[in-house]
Formats: C-alpha cells, structure tokens, sequence
C-alpha cells in the first residue's frame, strides 16, 4: 500500500524505488510458460503500481476513435505481435464494452485492481469505466470484441451491470466455444465487408446481437468464484440498477441518493470511487444511451424521444444531445442507419 510521508514524496521515492526492482527483477525471470506467466504477473502490477504513483487521470478511450458502427473486433494468436496501439495501452478506462473469447491458453489481466487469470476455453468481460490494463495473451489465442454500451440490449447490460461481485471468467463447454468460434468468425468476416453494400448495416448488428445473447446466456446464473467487491461498489450496483428503471422520471442526483437512504455527497463518492465519474455523469450517459437506441432502433422523430426520455423542453434535448454526443441527433441517426 503507498502512504503519504510529508509531503509525499519520500513515500513516492520509496514506491518508485520498488517499483525499479520489480521491473529489473522480471527481467531476469527464465524463460517456459510458468515462468513467463509469473513475469506477466509481474509486469501487470507494475502497471498498475505505476497508475497510482504517476497519473493524474486514469484516460479513457472512446470505442468511435476506431469504429463507425459502435463495433471492434480482432483475433489475436500466440506469439503473434500486437498492433503497436494496443501493445503501448497502459491502465485506462474504456467508455464500452470489451468481451473476450479465449480459445486456447491463458491470459492474464488486471481488473479493478484485481489480477484475473483466464484459462481457456473461456469468456470474460469488462464493464465501462471499469480500470484495467492490456490483456497478457502471448500463450492465448481467442477474440476480442469491443461494443459500443448503446448497442447492448437492457436486458443484457442488467446481466452485466448488476452483479455486486467482480466478474469471474466463465469456463465454456467444447460446444459452445466452437459456436461462438464460428459466429465471431462470420461477424469478423461481414464487419470488413464494404460499409457501402446492402443491408450492412443490419447484417452485422444481427450478428452482434446474436454473440451478445449467447454471451450473457452464459453469465445469466453464473455465481461460481466471483471476487467481493467494497461496500461502495456494492452501493454503486445498486445506484445502476434504480437508474434503468426510473431514468424517465428521475434525472436529480439527491434523489437517487434519498432512494438508497444515502447522502448525495456519499453517493458521488461511491460512484467517484468505484468509476472515476460522479452520479450527474451516469444519469447523463445512461440518458445519452437510450436516446441513442430510441433513433438507432425506433422510427420516433426527436421531439418524440425526446418527451419519451422525460424532456419537457424537445430544444434542450437536442442542444443536450449534441453536447453529449458530439453531433446532432439526426446526423447520428443517418450515419448509423446508412
């Protein structure tokens, strides 16, 4: 644990001293899988040993600095090299969805501060704003997959979200790894088609849709092996869980707060804590989200969404909207349904 000394620096001389000798002493572990699990180990604490001491801000990457449709996806193998991008990802946030599919191997990543293995064949997920690092796969072959929040059915994100555990990685069967194999295959193949041709557009989100629902099929009555989570994560769950079902008719932070018989102080703290944003982000972004489905999915106009999302003034919405999102709602509409 790092304590403040003073000033704090003699703590952050001690930390970075130690710091230098994990990394120089990693360095010289042999090579052979158990040694070289142990140096990514090794080398993932550092990482986040070097987010506390050294960063201000934990950065947070936007899943449309890489996609037009809200979607990523990739097939990583052993041994082979990574994109220099994604080799060079230090701790940090992402404002989507990440799933893996791991086929054969192991993997290693930190997650909230907890170091999570995963053996294959396995699935494993993380949340929006959830801290973690690049994923340690050079013995791993699998899929990585990155879905923008909007694109994942409530009902699904409810499976996700409103665990008040850690997720655990999900140990699949020789079944249904070869079907989730040869959907990612197809949903990889039709996402490098030309964005041009007919029906893309659909074609690919019923793909993703299908992998979504076979995903959290899977983790629907998982319980096995999760890790206990703080009482502030727990409060955070909770917060997520009010927010669905009242995001219509209940936009004020203190009344969530009063809702879960907490301060709203104590509950921007829970949430500052356990996401890095307060609760007026989450009502935002969870705002922002169905507003996004509502023009992707519905044929309402905006002044109809916007009364549907509890907006008396249809003008504030837009303005709020482009704000939010960065273009107009229509424009969002049309580049998403061309």
């Amino acid at each position: 644990m790092v304590t403040a000394n003073g000033d704090g620096s003699n703590s952050s001389l001690n930390c970075s001293k130690a710091l230098n000798l994990l990394i120089i002493g990693s360095s010289f572990i042999p090579t052979g899988s158990g040694w070289t699990k142990l140096a990514a180990s090794i080398q993932i604490k550092v990482s986040f040993i070097n987010l506390v001491i050294l960063m201000k801000h934990i950065p947070l990457h936007q899943i449309l600095e890489g996609s037009i449709i809200g979607l990523r996806i990739a097939h990583f193998q052993t041994d082979v090299p990574q994109d220099d991008d994604v080799a060079a990802l230090g701790a940090h946030r992402d404002d989507h969805y990440i799933f893996f599919v791991l086929e054969k191997g192991y993997g290693l990543i930190m997650v909230d501060f907890h170091e999570i293995e995963i053996q294959a064949p396995a699935l494993y997920y993380i949340l929006p704003t959830q801290v973690h690092n690049r994923m340690r796969n050079e013995l791993a072959d699998g899929w990585f997959i990155a879905v923008d929040t909007s694109l994942i059915p409530r009902e699904c994100r409810n499976v996700f979200e409103g665990k008040l555990l850690l997720q655990s990685p999900f140990l699949c069967s020789d079944v249904q790894l070869r079907q989730f194999r040869d959907l990612l295959c197809l949903l990889s193949e039709k996402q490098e088609e030309e964005a041009e041709k007919p029906f893309y557009v659909p074609v690919v989100n019923g793909l993703l849709q299908s992998f979504i629902s076979m995903f959290t099929a899977c983790y629907s009555d998982f319980r096995v092996g999760d890790v206990k989570q703080s009482s502030l994560a727990t409060l955070a769950s909770e917060f997520k869980k009010l927010l669905v079902d009242h995001l219509r008719t209940i936009k004020s932070p203190s009344a969530y707060a009063a809702k879960l018989n907490v301060s709203e102080s104590y509950l921007n703290e829970a949430l500052k804590k356990t996401t890095g944003f307060p609760v007026s982000y989450w009502i935002q972004q969870e705002l922002m989200m169905e507003a996004k489905r509502l023009l992707y999915y519905s044929p309402l106009n905006v002044k109809e969404i916007a009364h549907n999302l509890g907006f008396d003034d249809h003008s504030y919405f837009s303005r709020f909207f482009r704000k939010v999102v960065g273009m107009p709602a229509l424009t969002f509409r049309e580049q998403y349904r061309k």
